[in-house]
């Protein structure tokens, strides 16, 4: 319906594809929807600016003016860096009721989004460090 000046290509592959191409916790996170453990990834604490993009397929997600330090665990955003590169999906998993993150043109699991986040959008995307790349400026 729309045009692919404003809706990235999907991208799709198999799962050896993406087992070839990720690591362990990649693949467990973007893949299977798993969840790095709070405080342990690499991106947590990261002070450098440039832009983060998907693991999986190199889509950008976030700006790091965007990032703040919630002490959640995970890297947190404010907003991404483009709308449409960002979907959400209602998550009733493990007995609560949350919005899903997910990269729209690989459909990995990027974490989930909540509404106790800092001005100007109050929204804190709370993203796994291993569905990002940090290119740095």
């Amino acid at each position: 319906m729309s045009d692919s000046k404003t809706m990235p290509a999907k991208i799709t592959k198999n799962e050896s594809e993406w087992r070839k191409e990720l690591t362990p916790m990649q693949y467990a996170v973007l893949r299977e929807k798993a969840t790095e453990r709070p405080f342990s990834g690499e991106y947590e604490h990261e002070q450098r600016k440039g832009t983060y993009t998907c693991a999986g397929c190199g889509q950008t997600l976030f700006e790091s003016d965007a990032k703040f330090d919630s002490g959640c665990g995970w890297p947190s955003f404010t907003a991404p860096a483009v709308d449409s590169h960002v979907d959400e999906e209602r998550d009733v998993s493990h007995g609560m009721i949350r919005t899903e993150v997910l990269c729209s043109k690989c459909d990995g699991h990027l974490g989930h989004v909540f509404n106790d986040g800092p001005g100007p959008t109050g929204l804190r995307y709370c993203i796994n460090s291993a569905a990002l790349k940090l290119e740095p400026k």
